[in-house]
């Protein structure tokens, strides 16, 4: 299976190759390593590996606590292919969906962000689900208040999400994760990139007030 490691480690030379190393002596084989953050002396990567179904996650944790100056943020499944761009292809499929535009969004949402479920729903009380995506809870934890933009917090559950407005529709789209960590702020940038150009391909508000007017 794939998983996905978030780790915070020393930026100097060498942090990261006692890193692979370690990594490679668990068993554990690299296929993607993404840059978050920078700064302060310090490093936050999310590396994505190749990890036996049935092997046990915890040795792989502590072995990388065992590095001096590293942390290990979160360990969770991923679904994204390493080295693809799978955003690009939703965004040519959506292009053609016409009234599926949102569903397709929303389905490959979890896909794009190794996340759990998302769904959309309308902004006024009492809303209502216009679409959720597989493993969707059926009471969906909308915010009271939809930000202004794209916005990551974590719920008092211990669930990690991203609300973000789709003001042209008048909905709310919460994308959530439950394993792993928070939403990095470079996640919430990509997915306020991929909203953008979502909402201004000329089918999607027509093919989404379309659906909305279907009955039932």
């Amino acid at each position: 299976m794939l998983l996905r490691l978030r780790i915070t480690l020393p930026d100097q030379p060498g942090s990261l190759g006692r890193i692979t190393h370690v990594l490679g002596a668990a068993g554990a084989d690299i296929t993607q390593l993404v840059v978050l953050e920078r700064g302060e002396g310090r490093a936050v990567d999310d590396i994505t590996v190749y990890w036996p179904d049935s092997a046990p996650r915890k040795p792989l944790v502590e072995s990388l606590l065992d590095i001096p100056g590293v942390s290990v943020e979160g360990v969770w499944g991923t679904r994204e292919a390493p080295g693809t761009y799978p955003e690009l292809e939703i965004l040519k499929y959506i292009t053609t969906a016409g009234d599926r535009a949102l569903a397709t969004l929303l389905d490959s949402m979890p896909v794009l962000f190794s996340a759990d479920w998302a769904a959309a729903g309308t902004e006024e009380d009492p809303r209502a689900v216009v679409h959720s995506s597989w493993r969707a809870p059926a009471e969906i934890p909308f915010p009271a208040d939809t930000p202004g933009r794209p916005t990551a917090v974590t719920l008092d559950s211990g669930l990690h999400v991203i609300s973000a407005p789709l003001p042209p529709l008048a909905l709310t789209l919460l994308l959530a994760r439950a394993d792993g960590p928070a939403f990095h702020r470079i996640e919430v940038h990509r997915l306020t990139r991929i909203l953008e150009i979502f909402l201004t391909l000329p089918a999607v508000e027509r093919g989404v007030a379309r659906r909305l007017r279907l009955p039932g």
